[in-house]
């Protein structure tokens, strides 16, 4: 097991070779896949990638990077395609997760977005 410790005080944890950012994550995983495994959701994953915002060059030709959303979790619930993101109090009222989140909810409509505060 490795554990370190991040800005949020949240410590980072490895389990049978799957990392995971703090416990709250791990303890989320272990219940959606009970969750998976007894057939409410499918097509479960973690930490999956969402482009904002293509790379591109401005008017000096400086490359600026792409933006990206990384959901903890996505899965299929009733047909329907979900995102969730695990957050603290903290974390939630981050300004930077909070304008991510609205780019994504904004180019990705077909997604329910789900905020889990733990």
């Amino acid at each position: 097991m490795y554990k370190r410790r991040n800005k949020y005080n949240n410590i980072k944890i490895e389990i049978d070779g799957v990392k995971f950012d703090s416990k709250a994550e791990y303890k989320r995983f272990t219940e959606l896949s009970l969750f998976q495994k007894v057939g409410n959701i499918s097509e479960l994953k973690k930490q999956v990638k969402f482009e904002l915002q293509a790379k591109f060059k401005d008017n000096n030709g400086n490359n600026i990077r792409a933006i990206h959303y990384i959901a903890d979790f996505t899965y299929s619930e009733s047909g329907k395609l979900i995102v969730e993101d695990l957050k603290s109090k903290a974390t939630a009222k981050d300004k930077v997760y909070i304008l991510k989140k609205k780019m994504f909810l904004y180019k990705y409509p077909e997604y329910d977005f789900r905020e889990v505060i733990k």
